[in-house]
């Protein structure tokens, strides 16, 4: 078992879908021309944890898939479909990709996989009581986001502008810029997310 990952999760087996994630991020850079050392200057990311990640040896974190979803143009979710046979009409819960953050305390359920004619897509998100994730800027300039919490409290910071969203209460903007995502009472925070491309 890697690090960044425990226990198992519904839907494809864990390990595979990270072998398979790795495999597509390495076909991205090649496609583009890219060296290993290129991408690193365009996300941040050290070389050598690309090198290793692109070999599967460790599990991206959320804000590192985050940097590279932004170098590819691409969300999370599109990416991660990428990695999955062409996405059913009906999506069973026990079939529904599930990724973890072990180290942010995040896990991500996606529960309508992107799909290239469709433009929008759900996610379910559950955040760890003190989980604190920033994004450098939205994979795609101006995507259109819903957030509505369905238990506990999330605080949202979009384009500079913080907002504490509580249970049944929706947040919605359009991302140009830095986000970040924090869980700040005692119990997790459970919210969905609406992903609209523009």
């Amino acid at each position: 078992m890697r690090e960044g990952r425990t226990g198992p999760s519904p839907g494809p087996e864990p390990e595979e879908v990270e072998v398979r994630l790795a495999a597509r991020l390495a076909e991205l850079r090649v496609e583009r021309g890219w060296s290993l050392e290129e991408l690193a200057q365009r996300t941040g990311v050290s070389r050598s944890t690309l090198s290793r990640l692109e070999r599967a040896e460790i599990s991206p974190t959320a804000a590192l898939l985050g940097r590279l979803c932004a170098a590819y143009g691409r969300t999370m979710s599109r990416l991660l479909a990428e990695v999955e046979p062409e996405p059913p009409l009906l999506v069973r819960a026990g079939e529904q990709t599930v990724w973890r953050d072990e180290a942010s305390g995040f896990v991500r359920r996606s529960v309508s996989p992107p799909h290239a004619g469709l433009r929008g897509e759900i996610i379910e998100g559950v955040l760890s009581p003190g989980a604190d994730i920033s994004y450098e800027g939205p994979p795609v300039p101006g995507l259109e986001q819903h957030i509505w919490v369905l238990h506990g409290t999330l605080e949202v910071t979009a384009d500079g502008h913080a907002h504490r969203v509580r249970a049944g209460d929706c947040l919605r903007f359009r991302l140009w810029g830095r986000s970040r995502f924090r869980c700040p009472g005692s119990e997790p925070v459970r919210y969905a997310l609406m992903v609209v491309l523009p």
